[in-house]
């Protein structure tokens, strides 16, 4: 079975790991843990050099560092359970990348944490659990945290 585990580093994501990691037999699981960091999008006069920025490209950098180091803590928890585990970073759009990576890895199952949000918040920042639900091409486990 190939699973995709998407993570953002945040506690939800956590929760999803260790849904993974108790509920599914790690034999013949082969695991990716994906994490998609939005591109930075900023807007330069056109009679700026490229790469006039250089604080941005070093955010940039450093937000993709943090994204590597979290998905190998994610990895050590799924390796420790046996599970064979494979990682990726890619610097696109959340709802994208999970949909796209998912489908031209043949990913049977999409594991994914659930911030919670209702209302408002829901409204304006958008759901990517329910975005992936609702498009993916194979079943998806949406964890929820208790109490959260």
């Amino acid at each position: 079975m190939k699973i995709l585990v998407a993570t953002d580093g945040s506690k939800y994501s956590e929760a999803a790991i260790k849904e993974v990691a108790s509920r599914i037999n790690a034999k013949g699981a082969q695991v990716m843990i994906l994490q998609a960091v939005e591109p930075l999008v900023f807007s330069t006069p056109p009679q700026m050099a490229p790469g006039y920025a250089p604080e941005m490209s070093a955010q940039r950098e450093e937000r993709l560092k943090e994204a590597k180091a979290s998905v190998a803590v994610a990895a050590e928890v799924l390796k420790a359970g046996g599970f064979t585990v494979s990682t990726r970073v890619v610097e696109a759009d959340a709802r994208t990348a999970i949909l796209d990576v998912a489908a031209e890895s043949g990913t049977d199952l999409i594991v994914v944490g659930s911030h919670g949000r209702r209302g408002l918040k829901k409204f304006l920042l958008g759901s990517v659990a329910e975005s992936i639900a609702r498009h993916a091409s194979c079943s998806v486990l949406i964890v929820r945290m208790a109490g959260g």
